[in-house]
């Protein structure tokens, strides 16, 4: 009897382990269908569904112009080709290690240091992560995650793993704060359901809130790990794009400084990447940094899966012990990220739309409650359709981050030039006037069920062109804040 091609692939191939058919990834797949161009495509999709930060773009031009030998493939770094192209021991370069390791103390003020010998290579925090999980949990297995979480680690931590994740329950009722109560109850969950809870995974700055955790928070952390004997991965790979106080405190602060607290650092494990920080996503350079030895030497041995190709570590080796960049360029992203935060989270204040209060990362978690017809995800749905294809902007729906709040988005602001984030800004409000008549500006989250979620009376092209419209026609109007 013939077998069909299903029956003679993998269940990785015929299975939806990977996590892309999730709104936060369809939101990626209309913009790539039509993306926004401000000549060739002004009516295409504006991409905020990406957390890149674009705004730093010309330091790191300028430094490579200035420091040519930087490279192997130019004339003046050729002589250094040969060695960089032939090394291929999967530790990585020592001036590469020695190189992230300072510029990681560097991101936290100096106030802790890291010890080149630990740091792992992995290609980019995807990796990073997935390494990590295969040295920590077997499959079936699970971490406890608090969301809203990034969708991406559905993927990262799953997939291949066959590790579990459990979420565990945040709210706006304390701004999504972390409590003990929180993870108590989803250990106890885990329990009941007879999964073999293995750890906990923190996202500081959080990916999607924007917000960073306390000492007493990160003290509380520690002390229900060390209490349950379980591990501790922390993401930290927004660790400098903190643009206002309060200031961001690493894990690695609290085993250095908080030595009241009973903990066992063969618990603790950090993830980082130079995708955020230094604007890097397409260097594909993840770290993993772990106080336990045996994690350290198993997971450089999976390193050889996801290497950081030598080239890329000869040139960041060099960026980074440039002292003097790196200070200017981490004021310099701070300032920026921080006025385009400011420029955007003021436009939409203007419009009665708020925001989570934050001070980190490359988005804000934007309240959209009072434009859902109903407390249910399919209303957050039919708002995000809307959103996406007739307002043209990818946002990303609360739901995909397992936000159990309709009505919450995630948009991202740094990945763009100022002309589009005014374009987007007009968009927004074209939509909110055409629906203001259902807002509720006092927040009480009466849902109205007359939404008129769809333009369709008038093409919103239409409304943004016209000479009646109430948006200003040029792309370069001031939000004022």
């Amino acid at each position: 009897m013939a077998l069909n091609q299903t029956q003679l692939l993998s269940k990785m191939v015929i299975g939806d382990g990977h996590g892309e058919s999730s709104p936060y990834f369809d939101g990626w797949k209309a913009y790539d269908e039509n993306p926004f161009h401000p000549t060739h495509n002004p009516n295409g999709v504006i991409q905020m569904g990406l957390a890149e930060n674009q705004l730093t773009s010309d330091l790191v031009e300028d430094w490579i112009l200035r420091n040519p030998e930087a490279s192997i493939c130019t004339p003046e770094g050729i002589y250094d080709f040969r060695a960089i192209a032939n090394f291929q021991d999967y530790h990585g370069l020592p001036e590469f290690r020695n190189a992230v390791a300072k510029f990681m103390a560097r991101t936290r003020g100096n106030r802790v240091t890291f010890d080149p010998d630990r740091i792992v290579m992995s290609g980019g925090a995807t990796g990073a992560h997935e390494v990590t999980t295969f040295c920590l949990a077997d499959p079936g297995d699970a971490f406890l995650v608090p969301i809203p979480y990034y969708p991406g680690f559905d993927r990262d931590l799953r997939w291949r793993t066959g590790v579990q994740l459990i979420p565990v329950m945040c709210d706006s009722s304390n701004n999504f704060k972390l409590t003990k109560q929180a993870l108590e109850e989803a250990y106890k969950k885990g329990k009941e359901d007879n999964t073999r809870v293995k750890g906990l995974l923190i996202t500081n700055p959080s990916n999607p809130l924007g917000t960073v955790m306390d000492r007493n928070t990160l003290r509380m952390v520690v002390s229900f790990i060390n209490e349950k004997r379980i591990h501790l991965v922390c993401d930290e790979i927004y660790a400098a794009t903190v643009f206002s106080h309060p200031g961001f405190i690493s894990i690695a602060e609290i085993l250095e400084e908080d030595t009241d607290i009973e903990g066992d650092r063969n618990l603790v494990h950090i993830v980082y990447s130079l995708s955020k920080d230094m604007g890097f996503p397409g260097f594909r350079v993840g770290i993993i940094y772990s106080y336990n030895d045996a994690v350290v030497h198993c997971a450089r041995k999976m390193s050889s899966f996801g290497l950081v190709s030598t080239q890329t570590q000869h040139l960041l080796a060099s960026m980074l012990n440039d002292d003097e960049f790196v200070e200017r360029f981490l004021a310099e992203s701070a300032k920026r990220v921080g006025q385009r935060f400011r420029v955007f989270t003021g436009g939409l204040a203007k419009l009665g739309i708020k925001c989570l209060q934050s001070n980190a990362g490359l988005f804000v978690w934007m309240d959209l409650r009072h434009l859902v017809k109903k407390p249910t995800l399919e209303s957050e749905m039919e708002l995000w359709k809307v959103i996406i294809h007739e307002v043209k902007i990818n946002v990303s729906p609360g739901s995909s981050f397992h936000c159990t709040e309709p009505g919450w988005f995630r948009v991202c602001y740094a990945n763009m030039d100022d002309m589009a984030v005014q374009i987007a800004l007009q968009r927004i409000r074209t939509f909110v006037v055409q629906n203001k008549d259902v807002m509720v500006p006092n927040k009480k989250h009466c849902w109205h069920s007359n939404l008129r979620l769809s333009l369709k009376t008038r093409r919103f092209d239409e409304v943004m062109m016209s000479p009646h419209s109430p948006i200003p026609q040029s792309p370069l109007v001031k939000a004022t804040i």
